[in-house]
């Protein structure tokens, strides 16, 4: 990749967006394809906040009809409908399903919300499922690439789930849709964006330190440097820090009530052959929404859905890993579900936009967007959104954008793939593709196959690297090759052991993070980087003690 994430080729962008989450991604991309010069500034490393602890779903918000946000469910099915068109490497389909107690239970609360009074809704019954699926289904016509759901009753229920608590008397199943590595998918938002315009780059590890007369102040974190950047308008998208980054600006805003959310990936072997590669969704007796379904060979499960002053100083607490667990053995008795299953957990803020709602579970996820001006400077606040809706949010905004710089739209991203999607094969063309990589980088099929479950036909080039000079695997986590991580380093605007194990790859999601696979790859980048023995010691503790404070990670090797 030829922009660097610590060189600047500019110093005067039309468009500076602060925050490299899912919505400063994607309107970054969306930008450069209209031709628009920005820069992209994060104070970590892309998607690196909120944007990877979501529930990794892309889902249209079946719940979003209780309260009748019928406009907000009809977006989200239509940009789930694209994603699994333009994503199809790492957005797939999930067959989600509900566990009904009752015939008609719910009826008067589910009134009562979609009223707009407050009310817990902790049983939905047959009559109310069967309603929203059929409306849920109405408001995904457009692009539909699934089925129709449909609902099962008595003896077929307990066929199905034979360790299901026998209080479910019927199940809903419908489609909705998952993503497997949404770091990935933010990150190729931002290679898309420098590919399809010169004229944009990004700046990691830096934060804002002032603003004046249109010229920012940066530093970068991990180089100490201060420079300075002259923009015609600043798009805020720091999610749960907006409010903060616009004081750094000189606005006083209060845009932000955000709440964590904090999930668990479990290795269970019985419950994740019952879920049989589905979702269940279920309610709980407290009136929230738990869901657990298999994820990278495991299980992932969530969320909570607490209030939070300080996003800096969010986690995943004890008292909410027992929650979720609490609500899952309730849902399976017939499993014995404990902390000893339990690989990783993480936790991430929601940017929902402030508000006096008792129930967090209330707040509308619709987004926001804010117009202020620091000086004669145009400064726009996203407040909200989620990663289903990233690229309808992103096309708003840059109409808003592109109006406010007196230009015009000159291209579409409605159907235009992204990333590792950009020519994907078909089902049946799909041998032939993985024969051509095989043959031409005189790899084997199963290694040809493993580069294109992680890097969609990205994959054709991450192979070209590693048979351009000899290569061989790594001696602590054989699947993955030097080369490979090589490629990473080079590529990805890596510039941390953090950027590769918890987002530009799963391993530490996949619960195969050790401090010698740490200290492997950290070799491979002091190398490539010219990091001294200091600095690379560095980042290696600093990433596991992240791994067992923050995700909870035991080391099996006990190094």
């Amino acid at each position: 990749m030829t922009h660097s994430a610590e060189q600047l080729d500019s110093t005067h962008f039309d468009v500076t967006i602060i925050g490299a989450g899912i919505n400063g991604v994607g309107l970054f991309r969306e930008l450069a394809l209209q031709g628009v010069n920005v820069l992209l500034i994060e104070r970590e490393d892309i998607c690196a906040g909120a944007s990877a602890a979501p529930s990794r779903l892309i889902h249209g918000g079946i719940k979003y009809l209780e309260t009748g946000e019928f406009r907000l469910v009809a977006q989200s099915t239509l940009e789930r409908n694209l994603l699994l068109r333009n994503a199809p490497h790492l957005v797939t389909p999930l067959p989600t399903v509900i566990p009904i107690h009752s015939w008609f239970g719910g009826i008067i609360p589910s009134i009562r919300r979609f009223l707009g009074f407050r009310s817990k809704l902790a049983d939905r019954g047959v009559l109310i499922t069967e309603i929203g699926m059929q409306i849920y289904d109405f408001l995904g016509r457009r692009a539909r690439v699934m089925p129709r759901h449909r609902l099962s009753l008595g003896k077929a229920v307990r066929r199905a789930w034979p360790h299901m608590t026998r209080k479910v008397i019927a199940t809903g199943r419908y489609y909705d849709a998952a993503i497997s590595q949404p770091e990935r998918l933010g990150f190729e938002c931002v290679e898309d964006a420098l590919r399809l315009n010169l004229g944009c780059a990004v700046k990691t590890y830096t934060r804002v330190e002032g603003f004046h007369e249109g010229v920012l102040t940066l530093r970068d974190a991990l180089t100490d440097t201060v420079i300075h950047v002259k923009t015609d308008l600043v798009i805020n998208a720091g999610g749960a820090w907006i409010d903060s980054i616009n004081a750094e600006l000189g606005l006083q805003t209060r845009y932000i009530g955000g709440t964590k959310g904090s999930h668990l990936v479990l290795r269970h072997e019985a419950l994740l052959r019952e879920l049989d590669g589905q979702m269940v969704y279920f309610g709980t007796k407290d009136g929230r929404i738990c869901l657990a379904y298999p994820f990278l060979g495991h299980i992932l499960v969530g969320s909570t859905d607490i209030p939070v002053k300080d996003p800096d100083t969010a986690t995943c607490s004890e008292e909410e890993q027992n929650y979720m667990l609490h609500m899952l053995s309730e849902l399976f008795p017939g499993f014995a579900i404990a902390d000893r299953h339990v690989l990783y957990r993480y936790c991430g803020v929601r940017p929902l936009p402030a508000s006096n709602a008792d129930d967090p579970g209330a707040i509308s996820r619709d987004h926001i967007v804010h117009t202020d001006y620091a000086g004669t400077t145009p400064v726009l606040s996203l407040v909200g959104g989620k990663w289903t809706t990233f690229r309808g949010l992103a096309e708003e905004v840059a109409d808003k954008t592109l109006a406010m710089l007196h230009r015009k739209r000159i291209a579409s991203s409605r159907t235009r793939p992204i990333g590792g999607g950009a020519r994907y094969p078909g089902t049946r063309g799909r041998k032939a593709y993985l024969e051509t990589i095989a043959r031409k980088n005189a790899i084997d099929m199963a290694r040809a196959e493993a580069l294109f479950e992680r890097y969609g036909t990205t994959a054709e080039r991450v192979a070209a690297t590693c048979s351009a000079t000899p290569d061989r695997p790594l001696e602590t986590l054989a699947e993955y090759t030097r080369n490979e991580i090589r490629y990473i380093v080079d590529e990805e605007l890596v510039r941390t052991v953090d950027d590769i194990v918890y987002r530009r790859t799963p391993i530490a999601l996949r619960g195969l993070l050790t401090r010698a696979r740490i200290v492997e790859i950290s070799l491979i980048m002091a190398e490539m980087l010219g990091w001294s023995d200091a600095k690379r010691s560095e980042q290696v503790d600093r990433c596991w003690q992240r791994a067992q404070t923050t995700h909870g990670v035991k080391d099996p090797e006990g190094l």
